[in-house]
C-alpha cells in the first residue's frame, strides 16, 4: 500500500514538474511576443504621428492657397 502511495505521489510530482516546465516555456514565449508587439506598437504610433503631421501640413498649405485666392 505504501509503495502504491509513493508511486502515485511520484507520478503526480512528475506531472507537476512537466506542467511547470511547459508553463515556463509558454511564459517565455509570451514575453518575447509581448516585446515584439510593443515594438510594433511603437513603430505604428510613430508612423501615425508622421502621417498626422503631413496631413496637418497639407491642410495648412491648402488653407493658405485658399486665402490667397
Amino acid at each position: 500500500m505504501a509503495n502504491f502511495d509513493i508511486d502515485l505521489l511520484e507520478r503526480q510530482v512528475d506531472g507537476l514538474i512537466r506542467l511547470c516546465q511547459r508553463l515556463q516555456e509558454e511564459n517565455a514565449s509570451l514575453r518575447v511576443r509581448q516585446e515584439v508587439l510593443m515594438t510594433e506598437r511603437g513603430e505604428l504610433i510613430e508612423k501615425n504621428e508622421q502621417a498626422r503631421s503631413r496631413v496637418e501640413a497639407m491642410l495648412s498649405r491648402l488653407r493658405a492657397m485658399e486665402e490667397s485666392l
